[in-house]
């Protein structure tokens, strides 16, 4: 049985861990933003730069579920402590980097670091707050991945801008260590499996199967076109290249703000808060390939596709920690391999259509990939309430949760 935890604690943990959230996204998409720094500084062309983001994103897709069944016994405070630890070392290491094969190696430790802390840090982070608020303590969680395209990504490229790429990364790895020692002072230590989100409430297989293949499908789809946002915003809606970072930003802003919505509607609506955020998205996508030319839906559409991509990334997180089978960390490994690959794939696509048929049709393909797995996760919901309510597995789920006496419990019946 885990430990007693109070609600002050819970949140400086929840806290915490949205602030490593955010520190492993902008140092996993920084390169982009100092690529024109960092390519010369080590005579490397440009492309090979861009490989230490794309090959990041192959290694999180490799490495998250051997690492978490490597790791499924380890206490939380000492896993996440020393994956921190790893996290400063190798950002550290890529400061200092002296050739690219030196930061590519930096880069691969930082990724498996980041596939072991998405994979065990949800049901970690979650576990001490009431069943009845978990959606929302999923969604505040999420908010500092949120944020790291919008806030960190630039602070880090201007920061490199003005001091040198490598400052950028030392920054970071001074975060890290601090981020560990708040790890290993406010997480308690107790098994994994005592955890109080450490079994999906609701387990269900064939329907967890269902959220991670619709995962993989509606990421692809926002992917297919968000890699290659540029050239559509300059060759199709015709916008000035002064005008391009204003336009991401009200994407990123928008995602804060679908995080935020996303909390108000998880714990209430966990199905609606699904199927709505792919509906916003695939609506935005065909809205880009009929109307990509019309510059003021043009920016409709990126808002909505920003608050869609996040919200839609809350409540899979939500709905894993329903459906899981088994262990909540496998099971948020297979959502952290879904989410990769629907980033990898629709990158892919995306690159392979370009250069034969332009920007354009990019939306086109990302808004067919999110319809298909809207329809998906349609049909396994009308599926399940036809079927009625899973039964639960009482060695695998917990009571409802109660404060009581200044503490969050996970009190046996």
């Amino acid at each position: 049985m885990a430990p007693e935890v109070s609600p002050r604690r819970a949140r400086a943990m929840l806290v915490t861990l949205s602030l490593a959230a955010f520190a492993f996204i902008t140092t996993e998409l920084l390169p982009v933003g100092l690529l024109t720094h960092i390519a010369p500084d080590l005579g490397r062309s440009r492309s090979q730069v861009g490989l230490l983001v794309s090959g990041y994103a192959v290694v999180v897709v490799l490495a998250s579920v051997p690492l978490t069944r490597l790791t499924q016994r380890i206490p939380r405070r000492q896993l996440l402590g020393v994956t921190m630890l790893l996290f400063a070392a190798a950002n550290a290491a890529a400061a200092l980097a002296s050739t690219y094969t030196v930061l590519a190696g930096a880069r691969l430790v930082t990724a498996l670091a980041q596939a072991l802390f998405w994979s065990v840090a949800t049901a970690t982070v979650i576990g001490p707050f009431p069943v009845a608020v978990r959606g929302r303590a999923v969604a505040m969680f999420a908010t500092g991945a949120t944020l790291a395209p919008v806030l960190g990504v630039p602070l880090g490229t201007w920061l490199g801008q003005q001091a040198g790429w490598r400052a950028a990364f030392a920054v970071l790895a001074g975060v890290g260590l601090a981020i560990a020692a708040a790890v290993v002072v406010l997480l308690p230590s107790y098994p994994p499996a005592a955890g109080g989100a450490a079994r999906g409430s609701a387990p269900d297989g064939r329907r967890f199967a269902v959220l991670l293949i619709a995962t993989a499908l509606g990421i692809g789809g926002f992917m297919t076109l968000q890699t290659y946002v540029t050239p559509f915003l300059l060759d199709v809606s015709g916008f000035a290249d002064a005008v391009l970072a204003p336009l991401l930003f009200v994407s990123g802003a928008a995602g804060v703000v679908g995080t935020l919505v996303a909390a108000r509607t998880l714990d209430s609506r966990p199905i609606a808060s699904l199927l709505t955020p792919l509906s916003i998205g695939m609506v935005s996508l065909l809205g880009l390939y009929a109307l990509g030319a019309l510059k003021p839906g043009v920016v409709a559409f990126l808002a909505g596709i920003g608050l869609a991509y996040a919200a839609f990334g809350s409540a899979v997180q939500n709905r894993m920690l329903h459906l899981a089978p088994g262990s909540t960390d496998i099971a948020s490994a297979g959502v952290s391999v879904a989410f990769n690959t629907g980033i990898a794939g629709g990158s892919l696509l995306g690159g392979a259509l370009l250069p034969a048929s332009g920007a354009r049709p990019l939306a086109l393909a990302g808004g067919l990939l999110a319809l298909a797995a809207l329809t998906l996760l349609a049909v396994d919901t009308r599926r399940g309430r036809a079927a009625g309510p899973a039964p639960t597995d009482p060695t695998a789920s917990h009571p409802p949760r109660t404060l009581r006496r200044g503490t969050v419990s996970d009190r046996p019946r």
